[in-house]
């Protein structure tokens, strides 16, 4: 029977049998996810978090950590002890999430010294993102960077006064001078010798973060061509000639830019532009970010050339990136531009989709090897030996050139495939026709596939997101028009129909769906994205149910979400919880704004019902 983490004296016998009862009821097949285990497998402690639905709370319920999920118990606890609150933030598939848990929230003494003197909560970012970007801001204040796993401590007021990302657990290690633990030890002995200079910093960083969310208006809209040559110049001015996207490193998908250059050469037949957007879109897709043997894009590429990425899988950028090659398609007739959206379809509707007709949100970097260790991107990568193994000595000779597998390899032993030479080129290297390099090619990538699932496969967050289904949604509707196939309109029915029955109640969105469950009242870019989609989904197929669901959709988001008085959406609703500032989206980041795909939505909503209030909302925003 597990126990409770060290020092968890808040843990009465009625939680406590609540606790049990929810760990036996996730059956016999629940492996926890834990160093600390009995000589039979179960864990030896178990937290709050087993009572939450969130895969990445879940990794965590058995950390000797005495975690807390985000809500008013926590804060009450910490008023009442007068003990500061350590907030960490994270996501199911972040390979330095997994490190920190590793090394500090799975430390017995790390975990005994927290426990002691915090309140310590763990948020996933997915389901909470409203949480996720106050206190980004306050870390990017503080230490002008963010990232995962945020790191933030706070006081029982829900200010934040000290932050940071990853922490290495003790001095010296990693190259640090100053470890967490002692950061730990730091911060709550200034939290009691200084308490005014702390509530003092603490407000005045509230007071920053609550300005940063008050924008105030531009004045007239300005849209023009100036405007957008103006874009295309300062992209050019940081483009890498070489490998595409912007210059420097890490670079991340280029979805959003590429779309606007697109645009912008659309309107102006400025071939420069054009050459820009092409150029990355070839080499992102020939780059190891790019998984040449089960398609689909990994979440970012650590080097300049797209090829060491991180190897997470993340349904948002595939659903962007989708869109991104499309549109290249589209401007351009690339017939392997059409190929990657295809595949990167394909990969989502084999390896990401729900019984129910949903989308997955991720899969994690890291996976078993053959030793039976946790190791980043194994399951990605080949030695020469695994790829005779699994193929006949053509396709090993064809698939090893074309894809770069050497005895050296490219990452720590191993292979990441990637392409250097165009099928044209390689072929007259190898001294046969391209028709039959692209065959054996095609024979290789199916084998492969086959053979690499064979692996442990990395854990697969199998919450289902509103916002990122709604992004799905629309690549698979556009790619049903684009190439007239009824499959990828099928795909973008069976989810929009999964959310309406499944993730709407009484005319309301909910964030995330788990386990039969739908939690989190939804937030803004789960209603345009969403609504983005129904309208792809009612342009590429005339079904009018789902036009009437974007305007009903868009009914709610106005009534709870509009800033009637500065123009704009709030991330949260009217009768979301309070926090510390309700913010106003306006940044296109790795996603776009929920504010910016709104505008496009009233624009489509006024073009197709001629009702001038969706322009007025649309010119507001």
């Amino acid at each position: 029977m597990p126990g409770l983490p060290p020092a968890a004296n808040n843990i009465d016998n009625v939680l406590y049998a609540k606790l049990i009862a929810a760990l036996e009821s996730k059956g016999a097949d629940y492996k926890p996810r834990t160093h600390h285990l009995s000589d039979s497998g179960e864990p030896l402690f178990v937290n709050r978090l087993i009572l939450e639905t969130s895969p990445y709370l879940l990794q965590h319920a058995h950390n000797p950590v005495n975690w807390f999920p985000w809500g008013d118990e926590a804060f009450a606890l910490a008023a009442q002890t007068g003990r500061p609150v350590f907030l960490s933030v994270g996501y199911s598939t972040c390979h330095w999430c997994h490190v920190m848990e590793g090394e500090s929230f799975e430390d017995i003494a790390i975990a005994r010294y927290i426990n002691e003197h915090y309140v310590p909560i763990k948020v996933d970012r997915e389901e909470r993102p409203d949480v996720d970007a106050i206190y980004m801001s306050a870390v990017q204040a503080m230490t002008g960077r963010g990232g995962w796993p945020m790191s933030v401590w706070l006081d029982d007021k829900r200010r934040p006064f000290y932050g940071g990302t990853y922490f290495p657990a003790r001095d010296g290690d990693r190259g640090s001078p100053t470890g967490f633990l002692t950061i730990l030890k730091k911060l709550y002995e200034a939290y009691y010798s200084k308490p005014k200079e702390m509530a003092s910093f603490a407000q005045r960083l509230t007071d920053s973060i609550k300005d940063q969310s008050s924008l105030s208006s531009g004045g007239e809209v300005g849209i023009g061509d100036e405007l957008l040559v103006n874009a295309g110049r300062y992209y050019e001015s940081g483009f890498d000639e070489i490998h595409g996207g912007i210059s420097g490193a890490p670079k991340f998908p280029s979805s959003l830019p590429v779309r606007t250059l697109l645009r912008i050469w659309k309107k102006s037949g400025d071939e420069k532009i054009l050459h820009m957007a092409e150029h990355t879109l070839k080499m992102m897709a020939a780059g190891g970010m790019y998984d040449h043997v089960a398609g689909g894009f990994h979440r970012y590429s650590v080097d300049d050339a797209w090829l060491v990425p991180h190897f997470e899988k993340m349904l948002y950028d595939n659903a962007l990136l989708t869109l991104a090659y499309l549109d290249g398609y589209r401007a351009t007739g690339n017939e392997d531009f059409a190929r990657v959206a295809k595949e990167i379809l394909e990969y989502a509707g084999r390896d990401m989709l729900s019984p129910d007709g949903a989308f997955y949100s991720a899969t994690d970097a890291d996976s078993l090897d053959d030793k039976g260790r946790s190791e980043e991107g194994w399951f990605f990568t080949w030695t020469p030996d695994e790829i005779e193994a699994a193929l006949n000595p053509e396709e090993a000779r064809a698939a090893a050139a074309y894809y770069n597998v050497s005895s050296r390899g490219n990452f720590e032993g191993r292979n990441i495939l990637h392409v250097e030479k165009s099928m044209e080129d390689m072929a007259n290297n190898l001294g046969m026709a391209e028709k039959r390099l692209r065959e054996l090619i095609l024979s290789a990538r199916q084998k492969l596939y086959a053979k690499r699932n064979e692996r442990p496969k990395p854990l697969r967050d199998e919450k289902i997101i509103t916002s990122w289904n709604g992004l799905m949604i629309s690549a698979n509707a556009q790619a049903g028009f684009v190439f007239a196939d009824s499959g990828y309109l099928e795909k973008a029915s069976n989810a929009a129909d999964f959310i309406l029955a499944n993730m709407e109640k009484d005319g309301r969105l909910y964030r995330s769906y788990k386990d039969g469950e739908a939690r989190h009242t939804a937030y803004l870019d789960d209603y345009a994205f969403f609504i983005a989609g129904l309208l792809d989904l009612y342009e590429a197929s005339g079904t009018l149910k789902y036009m009437a669901a974007a305007r009903r959709l868009q009914g709610a988001l106005d009534t709870h979400y509009l800033d009637e008085a500065g123009g704009g959406y709030f991330m949260t609703a009217d009768d979301h919880e309070e926090l510390l500032t309700r913010q106003k989206p306006y940044y296109d980041g790795a996603e776009p704004s929920g504010n910016s795909v709104a505008v496009m939505n009233l624009l489509r909503f006024y073009g197709f019902t001629t009702d001038d209030a969706y322009r007025r909302k649309a010119e507001a925003v």
